[in-house]
């Protein structure tokens, strides 16, 4: 049956029509990308019991648009809400003019800070994450699918609805005072950035490198933003003793890419200056080709290389396109409304890597895949690097030193607070079993 013939109110007198008593059927209205913004629409979480889904039924407008998305963001917005899930701040009108997708920070204080996994596929088995959700708005990030556990989108909701841990430092330094605390390499900022806009204002990772400076507590950072320059005194100080080491993800060079891929963060040139910044300074910075999407930012691998070990990188590594969970159907509308005339191709060539899916969540497939393709990529990647004469990022972490470590002087005594981010009990994993995402 035909659009036409679905809006006919004859067609149901067709004696060959299979349906005759069928609802009259409605076209989806076409993905539209909103400026600054990664997602193109707040998909509902898996853990959702409702669908909700929308529609063209002919009586849409920019008035009707307008109302659509103040009305999809009324909870958020509401006061009522605010009081339960702690105190928001808004970061300024958002670009395209839509206050219905302001960007919110929710205070809330954790309960834990540190997270320790046992992966094989990562370098580092402690990790602390100051903040949840990112406005950086990277559109493949893997952490997008731990909003759901507290009933948010992992779309457009992970990169406007921010949560800062404001207990962080407090945390951190009634951790490291712990006896059984054994001091290895923290990875600050892995699952998203602590770099984001709002720790300009917030300074949560400030704060927590100040803690780990004191207690002589070696650090890894990894971020897209050039804010980390702000603690170039830190670091450096940190990098003198071998406590401190850098990575910059560098996902490709084209700014028009970057512009769409990952809107709200800095610029690719700018971050090649970050590199350098942070070379000059004494610190050891590597640089992260995280993810390789193919026909998109692939072809920009060895450019990519070049530029960061000219600009100062130490090291390089790289991980291919990864979709688990919700990224999956987030990043194909994101490739049918940026790139319509090679969405298929890279999707296909997605899957010949991760086994005919999506995504494979195997150890020692999920980051670099397996097959001809990923061989090749491979490849690329290491005569690339041989020719540069740069590292792979594989040993990095065993150049920072855990000798110097001293417990906190002055051990804070922390009063038991009720967290702000109200939690439901719907049979929902623990959020703090995020590593399953990696």
């Amino acid at each position: 049956m035909s659009s036409s013939d679905a809006n006919d109110p004859n067609h149901l007198n067709d004696p060959n029509d299979p349906y005759p008593d069928a609802e009259p059927q409605f076209a989806r209205p076409p993905l539209k990308a909103k400026k600054g913004r990664g997602a193109v629409s707040n998909l509902q979480g898996r853990y959702e019991v409702l669908t909700r889904e929308d529609i063209d039924d002919g009586w849409s407008g920019a008035h009707m648009d307008a109302n659509t998305d103040a009305n999809m963001d009324h909870d958020a917005a509401s006061p009522e809400t605010a009081a339960q899930t702690g105190e928001q701040r808004g970061t300024g009108p958002d670009v395209d003019g839509a206050s219905a997708w302001k960007t919110l920070v929710i205070e809330e204080h954790a309960k834990s800070i540190l997270s320790r996994n046992r992966s094989p596929d990562v370098p580092f088995t402690i990790s602390l994450n100051p903040y949840r959700g990112c406005e950086h708005g990277c559109i493949y990030c893997f952490a997008r699918p731990t909003h759901s556990y507290l009933g948010l989108s992992p779309g457009l909701d992970f990169e406007r609805k921010i949560f800062a841990k404001v207990n962080a430092p407090e945390l951190l330094r009634q951790e490291l005072a712990k006896a059984s605390h054994v001091p290895e390499p923290i990875a600050l900022g892995v699952n998203t950035d602590a770099y984001q806009p709002c720790e300009r204002e917030l300074r949560l990772t400030r704060r927590l490198l100040e803690v780990l400076n004191e207690c002589q507590h070696p650090v890894a950072l990894i971020t897209k933003s050039s804010l980390i320059e702000r603690d170039i005194d830190l670091l450096a100080e940190m990098a003198s003793r071998r406590l401190a080491m850098a990575a910059v993800t560098l996902t490709t060079l084209d700014s028009q890419v970057a512009r769409t891929l990952e809107p709200r963060a800095t610029a690719p040139l700018r971050r090649l200056r970050t590199i350098r910044a942070l070379t000059d300074a004494g610190i050891p910075v590597g640089v992260s080709i995280a993810p390789v999407i193919p026909f998109v930012t692939e072809p920009d691998l060895e450019r990519i290389l070049a530029a960061a070990a000219e600009a100062g990188a130490v090291n390089a590594g790289y991980v291919t396109l990864r979709l688990p969970w919700e990224v999956s159907p987030l990043f194909r509308q994101w490739l049918e409304a940026h790139f319509p005339d090679r969405a298929a191709r890279v999707m296909n060539r997605v899957r010949d890597i991760h086994g005919g899916k999506d995504y494979d969540s195997s150890f020692g497939k999920r980051m670099h895949g397996e097959g001809i393709w990923a061989d090749l990529i491979r490849q690329r990647f290491e005569r690339t690097v041989a020719r540069l004469g740069i590292g792979v990022r594989s040993g990095r972490f065993q150049g920072l030193d855990t000798s110097l470590f001293r417990r906190p002087s002055t051990p804070v005594t922390l009063q038991r607070t009720k967290v702000n981010v109200k939690k439901k009990s719907s049979g929902k994993p623990n959020p703090g079993g995020q590593f399953e995402l990696f």
